[in-house]
């Protein structure tokens, strides 16, 4: 697809940019409060955002532009990941935009909430993958921050600050992002890890990011969730290794030197990022890579009293998260509470409305900084008011 192709999109484009626009100027001379809405699976995220009326952004779909010589990519933020990764792989490209959550996921919602998933250890988050974006502000001016090609870096840096501010500075409306190519091969493995005990996790973790491998990602799986993925029924190590032929097989020997390693099915990763049962509470814990196996001991003990219970870590980015299924708010206190005094920073993706009023959640985003920037782009305190736990 090239530059023709997706500038028979941009009268449609600029139409439900105008709506857009149009309906938050009315909802800011009403004072009305606005919950921004696209493919519906991050609503049930964040804090709630009480007494606001829907904007809904489905109609914000499609690619519009793609040049792959420049291996960049333009969408509407309703576009689901799964159409954008589509297009991308006709051309022997993809984007490294890989959340957890539910497969109809949008490009908007991940950008709005910086959400990232196993391919962050090798390629970053979204604030590394996004060029510029489209947004409307509160007052419902159309701003475009950054470019649609890699080497337009001049200016402020808004791009980053819209991104992962939960749509509180702006309805994000169009995304331009940058790609990669395929490789030539890949393989998914799974390392044995000896004991789940902090000492032996983390001296494992350590050789591996000292040995000669780069995988694309690489995820620690509790013996519960190693089981339902199908890879083992303990505790173990997945890694996803890329490249071409030669670099690959050189990289499966560096970690077999290392611990046994067994190959496993790519699908793995698709079905990591699916793992979480609808209504279940996420919480996650973040610190420097280095406290990983010490992170993981803590969670691991945290969610022990909660059935059906599973973890994940991200070694190389120093998170762990904790998925509960079913959890109410009496067992997500439990959770909580456990990993109090850990001095680690700890993030509800989801939790029952009842916990975030919980010591480790109380933080909100109000530091004076914040709330300028806040006042600058929403002066009324309509986009999503309250999410961040930021209110007027």
């Amino acid at each position: 697809m090239g530059r023709g192709a997706g500038s028979a999109r941009v009268i449609a484009t600029a139409a439900a940019t105008r709506e857009v626009a149009d309906r938050v100027r009315a909802a800011a001379a009403r004072g009305e409060r606005l919950r921004l809405t696209g493919g519906g699976s991050w609503l049930d995220a964040g804090r709630p955002v009480p007494g606001a009326t829907a904007l809904p952004l489905g109609a914000l779909r499609g690619i519009t532009e793609y040049v792959p010589g420049d291996v960049t990519l333009t969408a509407l933020a309703a576009t689901p990941l799964a159409e954008i990764e589509r297009a991308a792989a006709a051309e022997r490209q993809f984007l490294a935009l890989d959340p957890y959550g539910a497969p109809a996921a949008t490009i908007g919602a991940a950008v709005a909430t910086a959400s990232a998933g196993p391919l962050a250890h090798a390629f970053g988050t979204p604030r590394d993958l996004v060029l510029g974006l489209e947004a409307v502000t509160g007052e419902g001016t159309v701003i475009r921050a950054g470019g649609r090609v890699v080497k337009n870096v001049a200016g402020f840096d808004l791009t980053r600050l819209l991104t992962g501010a939960w749509g509180t500075l702006g309805v994000i409306t169009e995304v331009s992002v940058r790609l990669r190519a395929l490789p030539e091969m890949e393989e998914s493995v799974a390392i044995a890890v000896r004991d789940d005990g902090t000492a032996d996790c983390a001296a494992l973790l350590t050789r591996i990011r000292e040995a000669p491998a780069a995988p694309w990602s690489l995820e620690l799986l509790s013996p519960a969730l190693a089981a339902t993925l199908g890879v083992a029924s303990r505790t173990v190590l997945i890694a996803r290794l890329a490249g071409n032929e030669e670099h690959v097989r050189a990289q499966l020997a560096a970690l077999r030197a290392l611990a046994p390693v067994a190959r496993v099915a790519d699908g793995v990763w698709r079905a990591l990022r699916a793992c979480e049962p609808a209504g279940a509470a996420v919480i996650r814990l973040a610190a420097r890579p280095s406290r990983t196996g010490e992170l993981w001991s803590a969670a691991r003990a945290a969610t022990a009293a909660v059935s059906g219970a599973f973890a994940h870590a991200s070694p190389g980015r120093g998170t762990v998260r904790m998925i509960l299924p079913g959890a109410n708010a009496e067992k997500t206190t439990i959770v909580l509470d456990a990993l109090s005094g850990l001095g680690a920073r700890c993030i509800a993706e989801r939790v029952p409305d009842a916990c975030w009023s919980h010591p480790l959640l109380s933080t909100a985003v109000g530091d004076a900084l914040s709330r300028r920037a806040r006042e600058a782009f929403d002066p009324h305190w309509i986009l999503n008011p309250g999410i961040l736990g930021d209110e007027a």
